[in-house]
């Protein structure tokens, strides 16, 4: 196809709501990951707490925005996308001020002593709430305004977005923290999320329905994790899976506060942060065809080995140029594994339930940011403060990483291979 023809294709083959969920998606992942990118620092620096209570903090709420949308996509297709959207960004606007505002006077004056702990813990559930709703409105907004010739290329163009979001929200954060102070990076979230509740009352339209049979209750979406979580080749692939995310995470819970830390008290952490995604950006398609001929589960055992191998770069040397080249080098690792993950997932569902498995891939993220966050802030308080010994956290990390590929490799060998039910 010549490129006339494919910008042709890229004009009519998305009707407007596409391009309007891709615009709400693009300013929504900028809020998410810039307030992310620095809210380890906010939580540890600003408010004082401590390294496992700020770990914990961080990981039950990636936990939660990863798990909810099983049961928020539910609630989605029972009242509309418009509905869900409008209320995620209503919560996601409220959540960010408000924890903007946990470190100001004026709201610990109105709290009156009360656990700083649990007031961040509930805001940050609330702000979870909202977000779950996010991801099922615009994946299936994009699923149900994309002509079937073009619904790969639509998926192509909201995998891009997601890592503009996640290149140039951190870059965003860094110049409003370096500016206007910290606190100031949720205030921007929570404004770039109140814009999109205007835009999606203003110029979100909802997709139309093909049939009133595609909309599930939240009861029917609790018994299908029952159904999906009786097939134990998936579960046992989706428990392996989950020790890649409990090293992802590390970069936003333990990376931040062994770099402030150990290495530089100054040190950009959130302009740090946006190297991953900036690599993806430039290099995902280059190493999506030098690899596209290694099978599914090679290949992510591959990345894993790969992504492993840049936790003990990060021990070697306490610099923030060694922080940098680990991040490239995880990159290519996911670059490698992350688009053969969904390809492999879709092999494992049953006829007629590729969608149904296609939702429980998030939840190794969901299970990884779980375990990361008290992990990641025990590994800094033990190697750190208690042994003086900050780098060997990076070790135990690529133990972990390690331990997932070969888990991997032992469950192709053994149940892919021997055609284990």
């Amino acid at each position: 196809m010549d490129i006339s023809s494919r910008i042709q294709e890229i004009r009519t083959g998305f009707t407007r709501s596409f391009w309007v969920a891709n615009t709400l998606e693009l300013f929504e992942r900028l809020a998410f990951y810039g307030q992310q990118a620095v809210l380890t620092i906010y939580l540890f620096e600003n408010l004082k707490l401590t390294e496992v209570e700020t770990g914990s903090l961080v990981g039950f709420f990636g936990a939660t925005i990863y798990f909810l949308p099983v049961i928020a996509g539910a609630l989605s297709d029972r009242f509309g996308f418009r509905r869900s959207l409008a209320f995620a960004f209503t919560g996601l606007t409220f959540g960010y001020f408000f924890l903007g505002q946990t470190s100001s006077h004026w709201m610990r004056t109105a709290l009156n002593d009360a656990p700083l702990y649990w007031i961040v813990f509930f805001i940050l559930m609330l702000t979870a709430i909202g977000g779950s709703f996010i991801k099922p409105c615009i994946v299936g907004t994009v699923a149900k305004t994309s002509k079937e010739s073009t619904k790969s290329l639509g998926y192509s163009i909201y995998y891009t977005i997601v890592n503009i979001g996640g290149a140039v929200g951190p870059i965003l954060a860094f110049f409003v923290r370096d500016h206007i102070g910290i606190q100031n990076v949720f205030n921007v979230s929570a404004l770039s999320c109140a814009l999109m509740l205007v835009g999606t009352l203003l110029f979100y339209q909802e997709p139309k329905r093909k049939t009133e049979s595609e909309v599930q209750t939240v009861g029917k979406a609790l018994s299908n994790m029952i159904l999906v979580l009786k097939n134990l080749k998936f579960v046992i692939f989706l428990l392996i899976f989950s020790g890649f995310w409990m090293m992802f995470f590390e970069f936003y819970i333990a990376m931040p506060l062994y770099l402030r830390t150990y290495v530089d008290p100054n040190a950009p952490v959130d302009l740090i942060l946006s190297v991953g995604a900036l690599t993806i950006i430039f290099f995902q398609v280059i190493v999506s065809i030098l690899t596209k001929k290694i099978p599914s589960l090679q290949a992510m055992i591959l990345g894993f080995v790969i992504s492993s191998s840049s936790m003990l770069i990060m021990a070697s040397v306490a610099s923030i140029w060694i922080v940098v080249l680990s991040l490239v080098i995880w990159a290519l690792g996911e670059m490698i594994q992350a688009p053969r993950y969904y390809e492999y997932i879709s092999t494992l569902a049953p006829d007629g339930q590729e969608g149904l498995y296609m939702g429980y891939a998030f939840l190794p993220i969901s299970i990884g940011a779980l375990v990361a966050g008290p992990l990641g802030g025990f590994l800094v308080q033990y190697f750190g403060k208690e042994i003086q010994q900050p780098r060997l956290m990076w070790v135990i990390l690529a133990a972990i990483g390690f331990t997932a590929a070969f888990l991997l490799y032992l469950y192709n060998r053994f149940i892919v291979q021997k055609n284990f039910e």
